[in-house]
């Protein structure tokens, strides 16, 4: 069963026993918000959560499964947008700092490498990115 599969069953039998949103977050525990996103695909359901919802609402199991799964949204998924969020922010600055360290041009994504680690820290692991392209100056015609 795929994602959209399983979220066209949920809305099914919601449907079908007359429940709204809100009345369902109340049976489970969450709010209205919450459970909207999560039938609509934009919710991370931790697997508790999903077996409730599926008993609640007596469809299968495996409904519960596809639910539980981390979904993928799009430019909207959180680590996506701040990822995005980091060149709006740092990306005129890298330019600058490029350019003066290496005169005009640009960072290659072709000749490119990037590797992510863990770094552990005791207010909060970190994630560290490293990104590692052939510097191209600009051609002058």
């Amino acid at each position: 069963m795929n994602r959209l599969e399983a979220l066209e069953i949920l809305q099914e039998a919601r449907k079908k026993q007359g429940l709204t949103y809100e009345q369902l977050g109340v049976k489970v525990g969450h709010n209205a918000m919450w459970i909207a996103s999560a039938f609509q695909g934009q919710q991370h359901v931790p697997p508790e959560e999903a077996i409730k919802i599926v008993q609640e609402l007596g469809v299968p199991k495996d409904v519960a499964e596809v639910l539980a799964q981390h979904p993928y949204k799009g430019k909207t998924d959180p680590v996506i947008y701040r990822l995005q969020e980091i060149v709006d922010v740092y990306g005129p600055a890298i330019k600058e700092v490029i350019h003066e360290k290496f005169g005009n041009g640009i960072m290659s994504a072709i000749d490119f490498t990037i590797d992510i680690q863990k770094q552990e820290d005791p207010k909060g692991d970190r994630v560290l990115i490293t990104m590692s392209g052939k510097f191209l100056p600009y051609k002058i015609f």
